[in-house]
């Protein structure tokens, strides 16, 4: 690990709202997670095609919230459906669509995530554009698929802030490259082993000799245990982890929602299997995965090999599927890029004086000397 001695006094140092600019991913503060190299961006974005947008509403006290999209391509996704595999490690919490992803191994529409009760609004919105996408006139069936995790420490949720407009923007402004994290989109107001949250992203690069793939994670954090970064367990050392108030007081519950997209050419078997040992990845982080946590995972591949086309669809077809003995070096990527993906959500998030109270930002300059010492 690097010296972070300089980045710590400055943010020490800093008004909160610079503090919010300057507050370093993991990575960048020497923090290195797992064996396996990142992708250029360290982001889900590595992975080709896959495109990001977030809409974050005008903050205020009462209005901590806002919706993410996860494009698996830029084309017509109810044309071009990719296969998926999704797992609900504890379903307390609400997917839309995720009993036909798991019934027919696929996705077909733009992945939203949102807020608890804003989950209407953004699969209206998932349905309208997949409804508008030339090509589509004759649909009359969509399978909008939205996940979500309850703001509502931070956010007004009862008002329900989020619009089809918000959410439909979300899908519309998706693109490639670098992916904000901390406080911005359906991660605006979350919060995470009491911590503030939000989203985070991270990637591996699989080696030529293991195949080269790109594995990339997206995350909306918000969820309980006690912090542990890189083995090091950070939450019992800061104090804020005490077994009767976290856990009898309901305080470690939450949600975590894990998207995992691939280059990789697997079937939807496969894909379940990756997306079920992304939770490995949640676990190094400290999860108690306590009842009142919904906890889901789903993870998709671009390749072209085995993208479900229309033709696909029409007679039997010939598509790719790495064996089984070959996907062991994909867990592992899932796994890492799961863990650096929190640890990047808690990383850039900044403070937030919300709805029904304040969640601080990890303390950098408390935490990375743990980290330190540890090694």
């Amino acid at each position: 690990m690097r010296c972070a001695l300089p980045l710590l006094l400055l943010l020490s140092s800093a008004p909160i709202h610079a503090q919010a600019e300057m507050r370093p991913r993991a990575r960048e503060a020497g923090v290195i997670v797992g064996i396996l190299q990142p992708g250029p961006l360290n982001a889900i974005t590595d992975v080709k095609g896959v495109k990001v947008g977030q809409v974050t509403l005008p903050r205020s006290r009462d209005v901590n919230t806002g919706v993410t999209a996860i494009l698996p391509h830029g084309g017509n996704l109810f044309q071009d459906k990719v296969p998926a595999g999704f797992v609900a490690y504890n379903a307390f919490g609400k997917f839309m669509g995720s009993t036909q992803v798991v019934e027919l191994g696929e996705v077909e529409t733009p992945i939203l995530l949102t807020n608890t009760l804003n989950v209407a609004e953004a699969g209206a919105a998932a349905v309208e554009w997949t409804l508008a996408q030339p090509g589509n006139e004759e649909v009359r069936s969509v399978n909008a698929v939205v996940g979500e995790t309850n703001d509502g420490l931070l956010n007004d949720i009862r008002a329900r802030h989020v619009t089809v407009a918000d959410a439909r923007r979300a899908i519309e402004s998706a693109a490639d490259g670098q992916v904000e994290e901390g406080v911005v989109g359906a991660g605006a107001g979350t919060v995470a082993f009491g911590f503030k949250a939000g989203i985070g992203t991270a990637s591996r690069l699989l080696p030529a000799s293991l195949g080269g793939w790109t594995v990339g994670v997206l995350v909306q954090a918000n969820y309980g245990g006690v912090l542990t970064i890189t083995g090091v367990p950070v939450g019992g050392k800061l104090g804020r982890y005490d077994y009767r108030q976290q856990v009898e007081d309901r305080k470690a519950d939450g949600s975590v929602v894990i998207i995992i997209a691939t280059d990789a050419p697997l079937s939807d078997r496969n894909l379940r299997r990756v997306a079920e040992r992304a939770f490995a990845g949640i676990a190094r982080t400290g999860s108690s995965f306590s009842n009142g946590s919904g906890d889901y995972a789903l993870a998709f591949s671009t390749a072209q090999a085995v993208r479900r086309t229309a033709d696909r669809r029409t007679d039997a077809a010939s598509v790719q599927d790495l064996p089984n003995d070959r996907i062991s070096p994909i867990f592992q990527a899932a796994i890492e890029a799961t863990e650096e993906a929190v640890l990047n959500a808690l990383f850039k998030a900044h403070m937030v004086e919300g709805h029904r109270g304040t969640a601080q930002a990890l303390p950098l300059e408390k935490v990375l000397p743990m980290l330190e010492i540890a090694r």
